[in-house]
């Protein structure tokens, strides 16, 4: 007869040399890892989409504007223009602040260093400069765009979210710029 505790060693040794389940450890294992690394290679093509995105939608509209295409811009037309062109951002109406500001350029004093951009904490749009500039004078448009990360509990995703930022409302902004000079359009005249 064999001693109870001799047959749960053997038990134990047989069990610490068995074989069955090493393939699944090894997935268990690797799984999360490979699905953390495609979580953030899959974020970061999403942000580097959407700043492309927006980027094409400030330079057409932008375009539209030097070509005389918008002779009178308003935030309203150039924002529903962009929006229109970068289908790729959610929300772009609400989610999108445009700054337009006028620039010498003989008294250089560079460009405002703070970015307007929407401040989820409030419901309100807040203001910004908007000059859309005269015959020959240097126009800067700033575009900024939040968003929410597709993948908040990625490493990416959630580094960027949780930046501390209360306006941001776990968000990231992405920011286009585009200047022009406004060109003397040759306004046609009733003989």
């Amino acid at each position: 007869m064999m001693h109870p505790a001799r047959k749960y060693m053997d038990r134990a040794v047989s069990f610490w040399r068995a074989e069955d389940g090493v393939a699944s450890i090894q997935f268990v294992l690797a799984f999360p890892v490979f699905m953390l690394f495609f979580g953030m290679i899959f974020e970061n093509g999403m942000i580097s989409a959407r700043h492309v995105m927006l980027e094409r939608g400030v330079d057409i509209a932008v375009r539209d504007v030097r070509v005389g295409r918008m002779p009178e811009p308003t935030p309203a037309l150039l924002r529903e223009r962009i929006c229109e062109v970068a289908d790729i951002i959610p929300d772009c109406d609400n989610q999108l602040q445009l700054e337009m500001v006028t620039l010498d350029l003989r008294a250089w004093n560079g460009l405002p260093a703070d970015v307007q951009c929407i401040d989820r904490s409030v419901p309100d749009r807040p203001l910004t400069t908007f000059t859309p500039g005269g015959n020959n004078q240097l126009v800067f448009l700033r575009a900024c765009a939040r968003f929410d990360p597709v993948m908040p509990s990625s490493g990416i995703g959630y580094a960027i979210a949780n930046n501390g930022n209360s306006a941001a409302g776990g968000s990231y902004a992405l920011i286009a710029t585009s200047s022009y000079v406004v060109e003397p359009f040759r306004r046609e005249t009733d003989d």
